[in-house]
């Protein structure tokens, strides 16, 4: 059986959604749903599915959504496709508010749906390809910063860029807990945090320096993993990774093998198959709501030294 999709915002990254869909054997676009009907019927008519302008209309026959629209209107419009029964990937971060998601986990539990939330970053090649060489990491260092593109202006670099890697970071610590969180941050173009830094430390003794920036020259999306024996050296942008060897000799290089794939594509390719099987994403709404509420916390201490708290 197929499973009847529908995309809910088909602008900078929907439309990507769309097309993956259409390519997908068990799936079949139903829907194209975005506020601009022009923009809706463009996506319809290049990948199928018919062009709606309130998801509330295009509900009926679907099975699963995806919903790819700004933050602010992520919990509202989740909320509504849970109580019709629907399974849902929603593009990161899973809403503004911890007490959003919560209710939005309740929802999904108390309806049976998958909750399926798009940290993208797990599915790129390099992650998955060095996630089996990572083993009692003591030290992580992270850098994701690129030029202002004017898009996610509704909310600030940590909730739009730094999730992610707190996100990855959280998985290769196997969900170890935060129990310690410093944090630095500017506004330089936008009303909210656009340059942010951020130290956490964690329950298994690791500790980790994320860096975040929509203000800078060049793009760069890096993550450093240091282990008692080895470091692990990760290019997100290229998809590609290293290893360094302690040996008797000094440090020595490994290639490690990244195999070319479209991390969107297994995203999706993963999330039809959690609808028809049923089983658990491999990040649900729970560990999208943990990595929010670090990400929250880090906002906050921002936002407390800028007033002087």
């Amino acid at each position: 059986m197929s499973i009847k999709v529908g995309v809910i915002g088909v602008g900078y990254l929907g439309r990507h959604h769309a097309r993956i869909y259409a390519d997908i054997e068990d799936a079949r676009l139903e829907a194209v749903i975005d506020s601009d009907k022009a923009c809706a019927e463009e996506i319809a008519g290049r990948y199928g599915g018919r062009a709606y302008t309130d998801y509330k209309e295009a509900m009926d026959g679907l099975h699963a959504v995806s919903i790819a629209t700004p933050t602010s209107s992520h919990y509202e419009i989740a909320i509504e496709c849970l109580r019709q029964g629907k399974d849902l990937l929603i593009e990161k971060p899973i809403s503004l508010t911890v007490r959003e998601a919560d209710a939005l986990i309740n929802e999904a539990e108390k309806k049976g749906c998958i909750l399926q939330v798009g940290h993208l970053e797990r599915y790129n090649p390099a992650v998955v390809a060095v996630s089996g060489l990572v083993r009692e990491p003591v030290y992580l260092e992270a850098e994701r910063v690129s030029p202002f593109l004017g898009r996610a202006a509704d909310v600030d670099v940590i909730i739009d860029l730094m999730i992610h890697d707190i996100d990855i970071i959280s998985g290769l610590l196997k969900g170890s807990a935060v129990t310690g969180i410093n944090a630095a941050g500017v506004s330089l173009v936008t009303d909210k945090t656009d340059f942010a830094k951020a130290w956490l430390e964690f329950k298994c003794g690791a500790t980790a320096v994320i860096t975040a920036s929509r203000v800078a020259e060049d793009t760069k999306r890096e993550l450093r993993i240091f282990q008692k024996d080895s470091m692990i050296a990760l290019d997100y942008k290229d998809k590609k990774a290293k290893r360094y060897v302690r040996t008797p000799e000094g440090m020595k290089e490994e290639a490690v093998e990244v195999q070319e794939k479209e991390p969107l594509k297994e995203e999706l390719i993963d999330f039809i198959d959690c609808v028809k099987t049923r089983r658990r994403p491999v990040v649900s709404g729970v560990e999208a709501r943990d990595a929010l509420s670090v990400a929250v916390e880090i906002s906050e201490k921002i936002k407390n030294k800028t007033k002087g708290g």
